[in-house]
């Protein structure tokens, strides 16, 4: 779900992960046509490492 938000609304994942700031700085990008592209690459990338920091807490058991 959050990846097809990641691609429709990029600055919407920013703020479910808990990157508010971010959010906000690809809200800006995103308002342009030609940022919407770079705005959704950076949300599915930052949506991929918020996965995988989950992963390896819940491998070390944190």
């Amino acid at each position: 779900m959050r990846l097809l938000l990641a691609i429709f609304l990029p600055f919407l994942v920013f703020f479910t992960i808990g990157r508010p700031i971010a959010g906000i700085i690809c809200l800006i990008l995103q308002i342009t046509l030609i940022g919407w592209v770079p705005a959704a690459i950076w949300a599915v990338y930052a949506l991929s490492q918020y996965k995988t920091d989950k992963k390896i807490e819940r491998a070390l058991g944190r």
